[in-house]
């Protein structure tokens, strides 16, 4: 079982800055890809950023040149920089990671972190 540990959420004013963390763990895990979506009230979930082991990066165009994803491998980690954030932005942010384990597939969710932008 692969588990994901999300953190950092919470409230913050328009144009200010938050970090966002996914901690993933597990036994005998390779985690080949790592993302962030985020699902607004009345919403579908959306793709926000992902990265791959080798550090491709893809953006959902409402985020380019804002949120910045990376990656720690050794610590099977993933972060997202927020920077600039806009009202539009609040939403439960998910964390996603793919891989590995066990020589099967997997597919695991985090449990979500509120992210809300208001003044």
């Amino acid at each position: 079982q692969v588990q994901l540990v999300e953190s950092g959420g919470g409230l913050v004013q328009p144009g200010g800055s938050m970090r966002l963390s996914c901690a993933a763990s597990g036994s005998s895990i390779r985690i080949n890809a790592m993302g962030w979506y985020r699902q607004a009230p009345g919403k579908q979930r959306e793709l926000v950023a992902e990265i791959t082991s080798g550090g491709s990066t893809n953006y959902a165009d409402s985020v380019k040149g804002r949120f910045t994803i990376s990656r720690d491998n050794a610590k099977n980690t993933t972060y997202l920089q927020m920077n600039n954030l806009k009202p539009e932005d609040t939403a439960v942010y998910y964390c996603k990671a793919k891989g590995l384990r066990l020589l099967r597939d997997f597919v695991s969710w985090g449990q979500g972190t509120q992210v809300t932008v208001s003044s």
